[in-house]
């Protein structure tokens, strides 16, 4: 077993096209959202892969920009279209990867991991180290059309690496906070 990472645009085709296969399972891509540009190239989309054999058995990606929440800013990064093959799943896989993907952030500087996810996905993110913020809605979109996580049945996590993101969560908790990563990544 190994877990590999390139930026986004760089994964090699044989692994593209098995990440792609994968993701499409639970979120088909769309003219928009196609395999060769699954995520905007703007928030530096890193793809993470867990192979075994060559064969791909997990995957996600880590989008990153930076975030303005209540005078400070932070170089914030969270996870997007985290898959596991349906084969294995419940086999500690997903869970290898979402830590991997939480190491790489922070070896990559960001401040900050946050994202949401399905409400009864929350365990298994938890179980990677991640924290769920109670009552926080993670805004998405774009400032002329938002779209905020709690239209959906959506928890928003975050793991805070830098010491001035830890002495502020009190201000994330519970918190209305405005990511808008776009059009394309509409809410990582």
């Amino acid at each position: 077993m190994e877990i590999l990472h390139w930026p986004e645009a760089e994964v090699p085709p044989p692994i593209r096209r098995q990440v792609a296969a994968l993701a499409d399972d639970t979120e088909p891509a769309g003219p928009e959202n196609s395999p060769e540009l699954r995520h905007d190239p703007a928030l530096r989309p890193v793809s993470l892969v867990l192979l075994v054999e060559g064969r791909v058995l997990a995957g996600l990606a880590i989008l990153s920009k930076s975030l303005d929440h209540r005078g400070e800013r932070y170089a914030a990064s969270g996870l997007s279209t985290v898959v596991t093959h349906p084969a294995v799943r419940r086999r500690g896989y997903g869970r290898r990867l979402i830590v991997a993907a939480r190491e790489a952030m922070c070896a990559a500087g960001a401040d900050l991991a946050l994202f949401t996810c399905d409400t009864p996905l929350s365990p298994f993110y938890e179980s990677g180290g991640y924290m769920v913020l109670p009552g926080t809605v993670l805004v998405g979109g774009v400032p002329d059309e938002p779209l905020p996580s709690d239209r959906f049945n959506k928890v928003t996590l975050w793991y805070p690496f830098a010491s001035r993101a830890r002495a502020n969560a009190a201000g994330f908790r519970g918190a209305r906070v405005e990511l808008y990563p776009g059009t394309i990544d509409r809410l990582w």
